[in-house]
């Protein structure tokens, strides 16, 4: 076959566009420029930051030992950490621009008030824990109260289990009384806005910073001295969720915002009401959220000692009854014990301030946990659980499918040519159903009957 040569003014047939990708490998761009990746770390940013803070360090001791008459830990640590900003200022300003000199003098403060932080937070603990471990490394302390122990007593004797089980019993009361308030306050005011709700949200941003002595005084003066209630477990419940409640509300107010709306649009499209909408969509959707608000409520609650102290006494015995007789907290116990002048008391003191600083450590570490999960986001049990919901409603679906009422579709089955019983292949005979589609009866003596009436 001959190819018929191309006419010398035809068009030719567009080509599709390409695109060439530069290789994986490719570092450089063609000015030759070498390409700087976001986020990585430089060894010239590693000098500066080394070179820097050795300098920082060597003029501050010149300038404290030899030409200032300046002394103290404090005064040496700020002006060292002045020069360290000025000498890494002055670094990086060789080799970057003036932004870039500002965004690295930000971030290094930033950082190192971060790192001030987290080293105070550990100076705290490990000083406490060292205070502390005189009372620790005896059994006692955990499975002993204060019943037969002394100021003088050795640290063999007695320990801080009555406060441990007084603490527990208050927090589970305040959980009693403020998750329901809290969770439903804050439903309330995402779901129904309005007047109302916002007057209840600035009612519980000014809770928020309310002092604690003032919830206190709050419950003693309408409790214990108006009711007539004598001080006790549950009267230092109250107390204690009137500090909890605030924090409850207003982080399940934030989390319950963070839903998304189309899940609530879906909601409502299906017919369904806000309420039902709240319980079944709203909630199940941030319930990790809604727990980490729990959390740091709890948090707040189990470290107060102004409202147990006017609400609740002190007591060196195990009490477990809330209704009736002193009880004591960890917070309380440790204010009591540091009091004393004795050695061995001070001890218990910090043990008991150990244990409750392990707890709310623990708790923190729990909402952090929980709270990293967004609306929505399940753990590995809850989504094993979502699978085996899946396949058992599928499994309960198929055995439905298969025991199908007689009848139910016939121009679906004539259709696919599937034979159902009782229908016919036009899809006209439907046992009680006529061809014009009247109902009547299956019953022959029925149409009988109905036949002689029409004669």
């Amino acid at each position: 076959m001959t190819v018929a040569p191309e006419a010398p003014g035809a068009r030719r047939a567009p080509r599709p566009p390409r695109t060439t990708l530069p290789g994986p490998r490719r570092t450089t761009d063609p000015g030759g420029e070498r390409r700087r990746t976001l986020g990585s770390l430089r060894d010239t940013d590693v000098y500066a930051v080394l070179g820097a803070l050795a300098a920082a360090l060597s003029v501050t001791w010149l300038l404290f030992r030899w030409l200032l008459p300046f002394d103290g830990v404090v005064g040496f640590a700020v002006m060292a950490y002045g020069f360290f900003l000025l000498l890494y200022a002055l670094l990086v300003s060789f080799d970057e621009s003036g932004p870039a000199v500002v965004d690295r003098i930000a971030a290094a403060v930033v950082r190192s008030m971060g790192l001030l932080m987290v080293a105070i937070l550990a100076v705290v603990v490990v000083y406490a824990l060292v205070e502390g471990r005189k009372a620790l490394v005896h059994l006692n302390f955990f499975t002993q109260d204060m019943e037969l122990a002394g100021p003088l007593e050795p640290l063999s004797v007695g320990g801080a289990l009555h406060a441990a089980a007084g603490t527990l019993i208050m927090i589970v009361l305040a959980l009693v009384i403020t998750v329901p308030l809290g969770l439903v306050c804050a439903v309330f005011l995402n779901e129904v806005p309005g007047t109302f709700a916002r007057f209840v949200r600035t009612i519980v941003e000014a809770m928020t910073a309310l002092p604690s002595i003032v919830a206190g005084l709050f419950i003693y003066a309408t409790v214990i001295l108006g009711i007539g209630m004598d001080q006790s477990g549950l009267a230092a419940s109250l107390a204690l969720s009137v500090m909890m409640l605030p924090i409850i509300i207003r982080a399940a107010d934030v989390v319950i915002r963070l839903v998304p709306g189309t899940l609530r649009e879906a909601a409502y499209a299906m017919g369904t009401s806000r309420w039902r909408t709240a319980w079944h969509v709203v909630l199940p959707t941030c319930r990790s959220g809604l727990t980490t608000s729990v959390i740091l409520g709890t948090a707040r609650g189990i470290g107060e000692t102004s409202p147990v102290l006017l609400t609740a006494g002190f007591t060196s015995e195990m009490n477990l009854d809330p209704l009736s007789g002193p009880m004591v907290s960890l917070p309380l116990a440790t204010f009591e014990f540091v009091k004393s002048p004795e050695p061995t008391m001070v001890s218990r003191g910090f043990g008991t301030a150990s244990l409750l600083m392990v707890m709310v450590l623990l708790l923190f570490v729990a909402a952090r946990v929980l709270g990293g999960r967004g609306p929505g986001q399940l753990t590995r049990r809850q989504e094993h659980r979502r699978v085996t919901a899946s396949r058992r409603d599928a499994r309960r679906y198929a055995q439905r499918a298969g025991r199908a009422v007689p009848g139910a579709s016939a121009s679906g089955a004539s259709a696919s040519g599937a034979s159902v019983p009782g229908v016919s292949a036009s899809g006209a005979s439907v046992p009680g159903v006529s061809a014009s589609g009247a109902s009547v009866s299956a019953d022959p003596r029925t149409r009988r009957t109905r036949k002689g009436r029409s004669s």
